[in-house]
């Protein structure tokens, strides 16, 4: 009876999309996080896809925010209407009963960002909020064993932000935070569109771009799609084809950065662990994991063997379900509460 009347909900609190995890039902919900405002009112009109599919088609009576930028919150208002509307969508145990959060953060996190999280989770309606580091819940999601006295390195590219980290003993070894992830990827895609074929495109067709003719390494045999936008020189809408060795050319400063962060991170790993490291090879989790060839990318630049994450989307969250099975165990360890 006790495990009924305790409601508990792992949130993977993403720039991109969230995804929302109740215990014992798994992944109940993925959802864009993006929010539509109307301004004269100042009220919620949609969130999550229903939001995301009015970007870039609103009048000026309505905004679209993206309440969190780079992993953190930007917004504090929209993240807690946000948050509310997730714990309003997700299956309840009984209605009156204030669930217990946890909810995944960068690990590079300042105090006060930490603090932003927990107050918009309490605000929204949480009895007790938990926040615990991506890379870890990613790991754990991912099925790494990570309180083994071996070295695991996790690589988890998500909208905001990609955190390198190598785990061992139940804790963060080394790692890095870096702001270069799937949204820098999209603004890449339309500057380069913009300067090779003078074409104006949103952040929709962008991510569209990168989704399905994006490539981390050149190819052979290049896939092509027709993208719509308008025009620079003439500005009437037009259409032109694109082939994925121009996104690759496109995106291949922005991997590089991510290639660099590896490496440092690796750089910094004690030698036992590196070892190990070689011996199982990295993970990659988070949507950016879905960028084809970016494992054979990683591999390469490294000399270091790459494998994707099973469900890369969902390790976040899954990592929560976990850590929301045995919270009593994972409570001293990664966790800070408020």
């Amino acid at each position: 009876m006790r495990s009924f009347l305790n409601k508990k909900i792992g949130i993977d609190l993403g720039t991109c999309n969230s995804v929302v995890y109740t215990f014992p039902k798994g992944v109940v919900l993925q959802e864009p996080s993006v929010v539509a405002v109307t301004l004269a009112d100042n009220r919620i009109l949609a969130v999550g896809k229903e939001a995301k599919e009015m970007t870039g088609r609103t009048p000026d009576t309505i905004k679209i925010y993206r309440p969190l930028r780079d992993g953190v919150i930007a917004d504090y208002r929209v993240t807690e209407a946000m948050l509310k509307h997730f714990i309003k969508k997700s299956p309840k145990a009984l209605g009156f009963i204030k669930p217990e959060l946890l909810i995944g953060v960068p690990a590079g996190i300042t105090s006060t960002e930490k603090r932003a999280v927990i107050e918009a989770g309490m605000s929204a309606g949480a009895k007790g909020v938990y926040v615990a580091k991506e890379p870890i819940l990613a790991a754990i999601g991912a099925g790494i064993p990570i309180n083994s006295c071996s070295g695991h390195m996790i690589i988890d590219i998500g909208g905001g932000t990609s955190e390198v980290a190598v785990i061992s003993l139940g804790g963060v070894v080394t790692s890095c935070s870096l702001r270069v992830a799937g949204d820098k990827f999209d603004q890449a895609i339309s500057a380069f569109v913009k300067k090779k074929h003078n074409l104006a495109i949103g952040e929709q067709t962008a991510e569209d771009i990168k989704m399905k003719v994006g490539t981390a390494v050149p190819e052979k045999e290049e896939k092509e799609m027709e993208i719509r936008g308008r025009d620079l020189i003439s500005g009437m809408p037009k259409n032109i084809k694109i082939k994925s060795n121009e996104i690759c050319e496109a995106l291949s400063d922005r991997l590089a950065e991510m290639v660099q962060t590896v490496k440092a991170v690796l750089r910094e790993t004690p030698p036992e662990l590196s070892a190990d490291i070689m011996d199982k090879g990295m993970i990659i989790s988070g949507g950016g994991a879905l960028l084809r060839n970016i494992d054979e990318l990683i591999a390469r630049s490294t000399g270091v063997p790459c494998f994707i994450a099973e469900d890369p989307l969902l390790c976040v969250a899954k990592g929560t379900g976990v850590v929301l099975e045995n919270l009593e165990a994972y409570k001293k360890s990664i966790m800070a509460k408020r």
